[in-house]
């Protein structure tokens, strides 16, 4: 099992990787349709850009659950865990970042990259680990990044995250 976990968790990285960055676009390419505003990046904050790692990886997850995951005792955890810890590294990185090098997109990237593979890394450790998991925990998790996640592109609360630095504006204008 353990090498299926290893399987699952490159493939899913190189997919939220992938989908995460087209994710960037979509909205746009929806003709600004306010249903695909709920998975896609609808401005330049950084809120819209944790989606794009957030969705992928969910997805991901539960197509693997009914492959495997309901056999295993940690698998709901670490990968609650995993949709917790992508968006608060990019935050983290981003804003740690942007402290010490103003600006550059490429960065951006690579902090996405980064914590996309970081949150896959840890899943993998989790699933494989002896820790005894907690089941309630991870659904708590997951169904509060889950409201958020399908809240606040549509209600904004007036911060900083939620902020698109081009526009001034809050999630869709």
């Amino acid at each position: 099992m353990v090498k299926q976990f290893k399987k699952f968790e490159i493939w899913s990285a190189v997919g939220t990787i992938i989908f995460g960055s087209l994710l960037h676009f979509v909205f746009d390419w929806s003709g600004k349709i306010k249903a695909v505003a709920l998975v896609a990046a609808v401005n330049e904050s950084t809120w819209e850009h944790l989606k794009l790692a957030f969705w992928p990886a969910l997805i991901f997850a539960v197509i693997a659950y009914f492959v495997f995951g309901r056999q295993e005792r940690n698998f709901c955890f670490a990968q609650a865990m995993k949709l917790f810890i992508m968006p608060l590294l990019i935050v983290l990185l981003f804003y740690g970042w942007l402290v010490i090098f103003p600006g550059n997109f490429i960065y951006d990237i690579a902090i996405f990259v980064l914590s996309v593979i970081v949150g896959h890394i840890i899943a993998y450790h989790l699933e494989i680990s002896q820790l005894k998991s907690n089941k309630a925990l991870a659904c708590v998790i997951v169904l509060l990044l889950l409201y958020m996640f399908s809240t606040f592109t549509y209600f904004p609360p007036k911060n900083f995250l939620f902020q698109d630095p081009i526009s001034g504006n809050y999630g869709i204008d």
